[in-house]
């Protein structure tokens, strides 16, 4: 049985996850509507936000400390940045392919 200050602090945690998270999403999707920023500087702002926000993902939600060496985190990293590089990897393949064939 979980102690109430241990669930209280659990849900504390996911609520300040969930605000930064939500934060991020709305701090980019503003840049964009309001054109606040050039389209180089939004885009690299975007993909910064993008990154941070998977780092409060890994911290809050997926309960993932970065600072500690544990093989099966690393291991859940890892094959996650594979399947990731994986599908970018192939939808850039197939729009370039069909950017040449309409060319």
């Amino acid at each position: 049985m979980t102690s109430p200050t241990i669930e209280r602090d659990e849900v504390r945690s996911l609520i300040l996850g969930y605000g930064l998270a939500l934060l991020f999403t709305l701090s980019a999707f503003g840049l964009v509507a309001l054109q606040v920023l050039t389209g180089r500087q939004a885009f690299y702002t975007v993909l910064g936000l993008g990154l941070v926000q998977m780092l409060v993902h890994f911290r809050f939600f997926l309960h993932i400390d970065l600072r500690r060496n544990s093989r099966p985190d690393l291991q859940l990293l890892l094959f996650s940045a594979a399947i990731v590089a994986l599908m970018v990897g192939g939808t850039l393949v197939v729009l370039f392919n069909l950017h040449g064939r309409m060319m």
